[in-house]
């Protein structure tokens, strides 16, 4: 019963955090087919109401074509509308939805967290090792990310009230030492997880990639395989940017999968569609607030429904 309630408070929290991104959409929707049944003409205004909610023209036009066909078949009112939608989003986004997995033995499995300043990496670190506390994992954090004071602070804090010990250095420390330092802890620890944040700097892009292709080095010659996932976290308020920023880090950092926070925050939620088309990468979870519970394992059908405001 526990197991229960705690999917169905996450569901609807799901829900009112993709609210504005709900909302966009389904006043546009309400707006262009109303009550009544869906025209030929309207399937347009459709298309590109879907673009605007940031699903992406390729996403749009399959919505589209798969409404056309129906329309055809006979008529079609706004709940089928958002019915199709739905759908077509969770066949892309369901062989994306994959939970992050402790797997690497001898442990610890390392996880190398990338993303650009301000998509909330840091705090997103603090709630992935809350959700591997929640599963009986003994994790480690390392403050990675040596030249922003204020991201080394923010984990040691995050690492006091879960109770998770936090590697940290000098100012402007070397990356990769300080990865090595906090691999030889979490191995004489006996840590199941590793998780180690990077800068975010994209203003010298080759010293990014050159700091970060150290830090794997580093990290493998330690423990074959590590970094055993690469995630990188995305703002979902800079929406179509979004794209962008995993372009290149998939370039820098060889990224394994997603994580996208601040779903709370946009109306622009539709972007995650847009990525999982565009890139295929695994994603991993999602966030919707600022709470510790607030991101959770990604649920494709959950996201699809919450989005376009289908029935689950």
């Amino acid at each position: 019963m526990t197991d229960i309630t705690e999917k169905t408070g996450w569901l609807a929290r799901m829900r009112a955090g993709l609210s504005k991104s709900t909302e966009k959409l389904g006043q546009n929707l309400t707006f262009l087919v109303g009550g009544g049944r869906v025209e030929a003409e309207d399937i347009e205004a459709i298309e590109d109401a879907l673009i605007g909610a940031d699903l992406g023209p390729a996403v749009a036009a399959r919505i589209a074509a798969r409404l056309t066909a129906l329309r055809l078949a006979g008529d079609i009112d706004l709940a089928r509308v958002r019915a199709v939608a739905a759908a077509e989003i969770e066949s892309i986004l369901a062989p994306l939805a994959k939970p992050l997995l402790i797997t690497a033995f001898p442990r610890p499995h390392t996880i190398l967290v990338v993303g650009v300043n301000g998509t909330g990496k840091t705090t997103t670190i603090a709630k992935l090792a809350h959700l591997f506390q929640e599963e009986d994992y003994a994790v480690l954090m390392a403050a990675g990310d040596t030249f922003r004071a204020a991201a080394v602070e923010q984990l040691k804090v995050w690492g006091s009230r879960l109770n998770i010990p936090v590697i940290s250095g000098a100012p402007d420390a070397d990356a990769a030492g300080l990865a090595f330092t906090a691999m030889v802890e979490s191995r004489a620890s006996g840590r199941d997880v590793l998780l180690v944040d990077t800068a975010g700097r994209l203003q010298n892009k080759q010293g990014l990639m050159d700091e970060l292709a150290k830090m794997r080095r580093v990290l493998g010659k330690q423990a074959p395989g590590a970094p055993h996932d690469t995630i990188l976290v995305l703002d979902a308020t800079t929406g179509q940017n979004a794209l962008n920023q995993i372009e290149i880090f998939k370039e820098v950092a060889g990224v394994t999968g997603l994580v996208m926070t601040k779903l709370d925050g946009t109306a622009r939620g539709g972007v995650l569609v847009a990525a999982g088309e565009k890139f295929g990468l695994p994603i991993h979870a999602i966030g919707v607030g600022e709470r510790l519970g607030d991101l959770r394992p990604f649920d494709a059908k959950a996201y699809a429904a919450a989005l376009t405001g289908a029935d689950a």
